[in-house]
């Protein structure tokens, strides 16, 4: 069988830390017993060498702590640009976390049992600080609820996509506070973009405030909006619903922005010339008369930019994906060359203005995917699906660098679980509609609320989801059922430049929408760490005590240990999931869930979407490694690179 190398990684074996114990909501893991913090500790660990395995970061998946009204103090959101003392009072606790507050800590020796305590005590310091120095923050409306939202490194691009995070994130929770009236038949509030604008603008959560002559700090090509308002949130477009931005130098207008959303008939092509309508004349309003456009505000400071060759940032509105929805586009930054007046559709005179692309920026992903479609074959493709027809969506592989194929294994679509172990299926919820009620199902009742929207989204992030199952008499189409439906994005692995294979969706990806399960061989960790050359495919569940209400000591195997953990394996048998790439500014997150079974020792590892993901950019998430912690097989302490490239990258994995 044939591996590839991701990031760099060696085949060379580490050795792997015990993993920090990890918070678990009330009555799920190590929640079950009640064990003193140094009882835990007592078992000696397996001295084996063994490889380093993936887990997730802090508070992420299991280590995902409920949030409550401890979190946030007074009302106010706990903001990562705190001042003064509480600044300083942040930065220390966010050295409490190993590896820089953002990775949790792996297997090594036992000589370190009495750095894992203080590690943990840390932790605990940390949970009780009300939140500050966490991987995921969270976002408090006035009359009453929190939004957890994944949170990534310091740095001015990822400002921006916290920003973007906490704005998406506020409207799925408003989204489905409005899918509760509309059940209830009560009067909705249809505009959440400008409630969720209203609350992050009172909270001081808005960023690049002012007009910005050219390109906006932490802003990049191809950065999707579902909303215009955001465009003003992140300081690219500040009207809410005219075309062109502008701004006066000494008594003169000057365009900032334009927004082509294709109601003027404005025309791009793949050239970068973009023809774009003045606005004014009642044009697009069908209860007033129209009139001939005038040289005025917005128009004349695009004609002013002529003179001055200021840039001028162009936003497109365009439907992405099913089609359903518009979504904005930064298209980055145009010169205005020209402009002409013309008679209009309405008979009235109108201006258009023509604006030439900048060279040398990044293209825009849908210019690339048009183009694909020109063709019947994609550029670089050497194999049409690798699950051979497995799942409902092909998925390919291409391949522009060299000849290089992907590596052989055995693709399958469901875990495969040791012969020894055989999980209870979990009672399900009496519901015969699509479980609307949250107060009615069973299900939902275990979540405080079913966890996802109408559509499809996580509304945020959990320790553990239970969604409904098997045992349910809900329809598949229940909103409860959502990432047991398996990949619905189309989906590619691609060979990239230094980190090997990764993962790419051709279409937007919505933030909180499911992408994909990690599905492999689920292993003891014992047996885990007698696997050599996987450790780019080892995932880390848990060090969870067994819940012999579950499953009974005859049932394990012979000489297990209660007190094991498990790993899945997804070198031999696996998924499109074994691709994806480790960030240390990740696009998605790790959720655990539950459906086909109740054991709370062995979740489905589901990756959700952090935030909107443009076509064709790389999906990766955290890996979670820690630096100083690997050790090869003579003990001394393993180094790697990290090739991720992202604001705020550690330059290492571990």
């Amino acid at each position: 069988m044939s591996t590839t190398v991701l990031d760099g990684q060696s085949d060379e074996k580490l050795v792997r830390k015990p993993s920090v114990i990890r918070d678990y909501p009330p009555g799920i893991g190590r929640s079950t017993a009640r064990i003193h913090p140094r009882a835990m500790f007592s078992r000696r660990f397996p001295s084996s060498r063994v490889s380093a395995i993936r887990d997730y970061p802090p508070l992420c998946g299991p280590n995902s702590l409920s949030q409550g009204k401890g979190n946030v103090s007074k009302g106010k959101l706990m903001d990562r640009n705190l001042s003064g003392g509480m600044e300083e009072r942040k930065r220390k606790l966010d050295c409490l976390t190993p590896g820089d507050g953002s990775k949790a800590v792996l297997r090594t020796k036992d000589s370190l049992n009495h750095s894992k305590m203080n590690i943990l005590k840390k932790r605990e310091g940390n949970a009780a600080s009300g939140g500050i120095g966490r991987k995921f923050s969270d976002v408090r409306r006035s009359h009453g609820y929190i939004v957890n939202v994944p949170l990534l490194r310091r740095g001015t691009r990822n400002t921006v996509r916290e920003t973007m995070r906490w704005f998406q994130a506020v409207c799925r929770k408003l989204l489905q506070e409005e899918e509760a009236k509309l059940n209830s038949q009560a009067k909705a509030h249809r505009r959440i973009d400008l409630e969720a604008f209203k609350i992050l603008k009172k909270e001081g959560k808005c960023v690049n405030v002012g007009k910005i002559f050219g390109s906006v700090p932490g802003v990049e090509v191809g950065d999707e909006f579902d909303y215009r308002i955001e465009l003003n949130i992140v300081g690219l477009h500040h009207p809410s619903q005219a075309g062109i931005d502008y701004t006066t130098i000494n008594g003169e207008h000057l365009a900032t922005s334009i927004v082509s959303s294709g109601g003027y008939n404005d025309e791009l092509d793949n050239s970068g010339v973009l023809t774009y309508s003045g606005h004014g004349g009642n044009v697009m309003c069908s209860k007033k008369k129209p009139e001939d456009q005038k040289l005025e505000r917005g128009n004349l400071a695009l004609k002013n930019s002529i003179k001055k060759k200021n840039p001028v940032r162009v936003i497109r509105g365009a439907f992405f994906g099913d089609g359903s929805r518009k979504r904005y586009v930064y298209d980055g930054l145009y010169e205005v060359e020209t402009y002409w007046q013309e008679k209009g559709p309405h008979g009235k005179m109108i201006f258009r203005f023509q604006l030439q692309r900048i060279p040398n920026q990044p293209e825009l992903p849908w210019i690339e995917l048009k183009n694909s479609k020109m063709f019947t074959l994609r550029k670089g493709l050497i194999v049409a699906d690798i699950s051979h027809g497995k799942e409902e969506l092909p998925i390919r592989a291409v391949n522009t660098i060299d000849n290089e194929k992907p590596p052989s294994f055995d693709y399958v679509t469901r875990m495969i679980y040791p012969d020894w172990l055989h999980p209870i299926t979990a009672e399900g919820c009496n519901c015969t509609d699509r479980c609307s009620d949250p107060t009615r199902c069973s299900c939902a009742v275990k979540n405080g609320g079913i966890p996802f929207n109408h559509t499809g989204c996580i509304v945020e992030v959990k320790p553990l989801v239970y969604e409904c199952g098997p045992s349910c008499k809900c329809p598949p189409d229940c909103y409860n059922r959502v990432s047991q439906r398996g990949i619905r994005f189309p989906l590619e692995i691609y060979k990239t430049d230094k980190r090997g294979w990764g993962v790419r969706a051709y279409c937007s990806i919505p933030s909180g929408s499911f992408v994909c399960e990690y599905i492999g061989e689920l292993l003891e960790d014992k047996e885990a760490e007698q696997r050599t050359g996987h450790d780019e495919y080892l995932f880390d569940i848990g060090n969870n005590l067994i819940n012999n209400s579950i499953l009974s000591n005859e049932s394990r195997p012979e000489g297990s240990d209660n007190g094991g953990g498990f790993t899945i394996d997804a070198a031999r048998y696996g998924n499109v999931g074994r691709f994806f790439n480790h960030s240390c500014a990740p696009n998605m997150y790790a959720q655990n869930v539950l459906y086909d079974h109740g054991d709370c020792r062995i979740p489905h590892i589901m990756l959700f979407a952090a935030e909107n993901i443009p076509p064709l950019k790389e999906l990766t998430y955290d890996y979670n490694y820690s630096k100083d912690q690997i050790y090869d097989s003579d003990g001394n302490i393993k180094k790697k690179d990290c090739f991720c490239g992202s604001v705020g990258c550690t330059g290492r994995m571990y």
